[in-house]
């Protein structure tokens, strides 16, 4: 599923296009949404935002367009008349005299007024959007304080978008891996330094992901392995999907673990809690 960086420069590409111009035609490819068609026709779209893994399109006649992309869901914007060779279902079609802004696959999408995005349920439950520029790291060290959330495995508490918006599977990993935390650690037993230290690296590794384009290694790192000739999908991660691969810190091989029915990827040593634990990762390497 896409995470939060990916939803956000998507959200850029759409942006590009549509804000600031009237659609010329609308097509809904869901029959129950249909009858906004005419409503959104000649309206002029005036911001595209995200709220973690949704996206919000707004019109300057009062209503948006809520949308996420679930697991298979996909955007593309293309000059018109041309159309993406896919065999995707076309949920989307926003189409202004020059461009078309397309939705396929996904079946979570809604037209909202004001007062239904307020009240939208996805829209409450979840935590403040992990891109948003005014978040700070020491809004994300009292979100780890909090009652209902700290006393929860970090693996677990960093899916969960009550927490944190727009985070995910690939970012947790990359994270605590940043942070030195292994994922069964739990808020309330970690002491400040590693609270603050959490906190920063969640802003800085899903920032990076976001300017990058899903690389989450420093760009250092990145450049050399580029020169090695390691392609995009091996120098992008520190950690995930690298499992029996050398850890690029200490050159313990990296584990592939379980957690939240998900696959979570950690460095024996460098994210063990105690100086045995490390030892013990070491003398295994």
């Amino acid at each position: 599923m896409p995470e939060g960086p990916e939803i956000r420069r998507a959200a850029d590409q759409i942006a590009k296009v549509l804000v600031g111009q009237h659609i010329a035609e609308v097509a809904f490819g869901l029959p129950n949404l249909k009858r906004f068609e005419e409503r959104l026709t000649g309206k002029k779209v005036t911001a595209v935002d995200t709220r973690g893994k949704a996206m919000l399109t707004h019109f300057d006649c009062g209503l948006t367009l809520y949308s996420h992309n679930q697991l298979y869901g996909r955007w593309f914007t293309m000059r018109r008349p041309r159309m993406p060779e896919t065999k995707r279902s076309l949920r989307v079609a926003l189409h202004t005299e020059t461009h078309s802004a397309l939705l396929y696959s996904a079946s979570d999408i809604e037209v909202l007024d004001d007062r239904q995005l307020l009240r939208h349920p996805f829209l409450n439950r979840i935590g403040p959007d992990i891109l948003d520029p005014q978040l700070t790291a020491d809004d994300i060290v009292r979100r780890l304080q909090m009652p209902q959330h700290r006393n929860r495995a970090l693996g677990n508490l960093y899916l969960d978008q009550a927490f944190l918006a727009g985070n995910g599977n690939y970012l947790r990993s990359e994270i605590l891996w940043a942070a030195r935390i292994g994922p069964t650690r739990r808020p309330a037993e970690l002491k400040l330094a590693e609270i603050n230290r959490l906190a920063r690296e969640t802003l800085r590794i899903s920032r990076r992901s976001y300017r990058t384009r899903g690389v989450t290694t420093s760009p250092s790192l990145a450049r050399l392995l580029k020169e090695r000739g390691l392609s995009y999908r091996q120098y992008r991660f520190f950690v995930f999907g690298r499992d029996e691969l050398p850890c690029h810190r200490c050159d313990v091989e990296i584990e592939r673990r379980s957690m939240g029915s998900r696959n979570i990827f950690v460095c024996p040593r460098c994210q063990a809690r105690t100086a045995n634990e490390r030892r013990a990762a070491k003398a295994g390497k």
